[in-house]
């Protein structure tokens, strides 16, 4: 089966089609302001070298990575106003809605507060009856306010979310063309970090239905009848329709293309793996082929939030990272995309690592004359200094002292050194400077529960959420012949009665294209 991969990062879009295990072609060039200007183009480079293939390879489909929606959050654009519901009443009326949010960004997305009666308790039972006719008379208030984009959080939610549900129903009954988030569908244990995913995700919803039509539209003008999916944070895809519903589960699929991609380049199931881009390093572990998830709290444009996120490290150093003149301060300010403008071996006025790198024999780009009169001894510190930045990044990833490989992979690996302590070997994989768009190629559907389950046996609870998560999958699009648990784990809540325990599970599978292409739009 022949892929088209794409990762839209900050810097790059890169491209890659591939056929089985073996990478046919790949193309990186810079992001435009217009991220699907940039997808088209990447695609028609693509296409241009395929066509040098011996033969054609029919394309089953395109897999697309972007920053699109992370960067809307920081950025503070293209947001919707959200309605927040909270179902609570009478406790936690002391913290609403947005509480804790920066001020920018709580002004771009806060469009009204609603608190209603009603959720339950810790243990499962109702705190009060969900005040239906408070939930109608906010509903109303909503639709006059002219808001369609609204979250609805109740509290303990994921031990049921029968007050969520109805409250839904209620909303969609009073409020025309409602975009309706739960929040015991995105997020946690934990009611503000589980309500502020659910408002992101509410907020983001309108950007995702333009970015995917956006992507559609650059797919059909590229001439290639394939569906869209887009890759999400745990290393899995969704068709383009699902993730316009779920926009915050694409959030951290970037480092988390490159992470498999490395795994796949490399043959490797279990290694740490630094992703060294043109603004940022991204640090993780790979379990199984799959990144290590957070089962902490993660911040998100200044927003605390709990839901399914890969376990990352940010530093603030890429190819494209700015250096002082004397060299003392190292980023963590960018040139990003205008690398072949700014820095110096292009002509430029500005010192990037890229510079450094050229500088030292690291790296053949630009005119190495340009950068010949560097001091020995700024290039020679400036590289210390960056090597060093990322053994301390990579080394805080690690969980015990077990020598593990590395694999190093981005367009800035150049500035991974050779050798590190804690670290089995430094492997560097073919294309990895397009591991991203090669991690998005070969990803699968997956299906993923975790809740918390009350008055059933161990086995109970793991055999209904493996059976749930099974459904999921197979909604999302999965082979059921290739279906295989990727995890499962539970964990016991000796605070809560009735044998309770948070269930996790995971199922992946192939994709199941004739089902996918059958759905599709004609």
């Amino acid at each position: 089966m022949s892929r088209i991969g794409i990762d839209v990062g900050g810097t790059n879009t890169d491209a890659v089609l591939i056929d089985g295990d073996k990478v046919l072609a790949a193309v990186k060039s810079p992001t435009s302001a217009d991220v699907s200007d940039g997808v088209r183009r990447a695609l028609a480079d693509l296409m241009a070298r395929a066509a040098s293939l011996p033969t054609a390879p029919r394309i089953d489909a395109v897999m697309i990575g972007t920053t699109h929606f992370t960067n809307a959050v920081i950025e503070r654009r293209a947001l919707d106003k959200v309605a927040a519901l909270r179902i609570g009443l009478p406790a936690n009326a002391g913290l609403p809605p947005f509480i804790g949010w920066p001020a920018d960004l709580a002004e771009a997305m806060g469009g009204s507060v609603h608190m209603v009666r009603g959720g339950h308790d810790y243990d499962g039972r109702s705190l009060v009856p969900l005040d239906r006719a408070a939930v109608r008379a906010e509903a109303r208030r909503m639709a006059e306010a002219g808001l369609t984009a609204i979250a609805i959080t109740s509290v303990f939610s994921p031990l049921t979310d029968e007050c969520e549900r109805e409250a839904a129903q209620i909303v969609s009954e009073e409020v025309s063309g409602a975009r309706i988030t739960l929040s015991h569908e995105i997020g946690r244990i934990g009611l503000l970090e589980r309500e502020n995913a659910a408002l992101l995700n509410a907020g983001l919803q309108s950007l995702a239905r333009r970015t995917t039509a956006a992507f559609a539209t650059a797919i059909a003008d590229s001439g290639l009848d394939a569906p869209l999916f887009l890759t999400q944070n745990d290393g899995t895809i969704v068709q383009g329709s699902v993730a316009e519903s779920h926009p915050v589960y694409c959030f951290a699929s970037g480092p988390t293309n490159s992470m498999r991609g490395a795994a796949f380049l490399s043959g490797i199931a279990d290694a740490l793996v630094v992703d060294v881009g043109g603004t940022t390093s991204d640090v993780g572990c790979l379990k199984a082929c799959f990144p290590r998830q957070a089962n902490a709290a993660v911040e998100i444009g200044g927003v605390r939030t709990q839901f399914r996120m890969p376990d990352l490290l940010s530093i603030g150093l890429g190819g494209g990272t700015e250096i002082s003149p004397d060299g003392q301060r190292i980023g963590p300010g960018s040139v990003g995309f205008r690398l072949p403008e700014k820095a110096l071996v292009f002509g430029g006025d500005t010192l990037t690592a890229s510079d450094v790198a050229v500088a030292a024999g690291r790296l053949d780009l630009g005119h190495r004359g340009k950068v010949a009169r560097l001091p020995a001894a700024l290039v020679a510190q400036g590289l210390a200094r960056m090597e060093h930045m990322i053994a301390n990044a990579v080394d805080r990833m690690r969980t015990d002292a077990t020598p593990l490989p590395l694999l190093a992979v981005g367009g800035g690996s150049f500035l991974v050194p050779d050798q590190m302590p804690g670290i089995s070997q430094v492997v560097r994989v073919p294309h990895h400077a397009v591991a991203n768009a090669v991690g998005a190629a070969i990803a699968q559907v997956s299906g993923e529960v975790d809740r918390i389950f009350t008055g059933l046996t161990r086995e109970e609870a793991l055999g209904r959420a493996q059976a749930e998560a099974t459904r999921r999958a197979i909604a999302a699009g999965a082979e059921q012949a290739s279906l295989q648990t990727l995890e499962m784990e539970d964990l016991p809540i000796a605070y809560l009665p009735g044998n309770a325990r948070r269930v996790r599970v995971r199922v992946i599978a192939d994709i199941a294209m004739a089902d996918v292409r059958a759905e599709a739009p004609s």
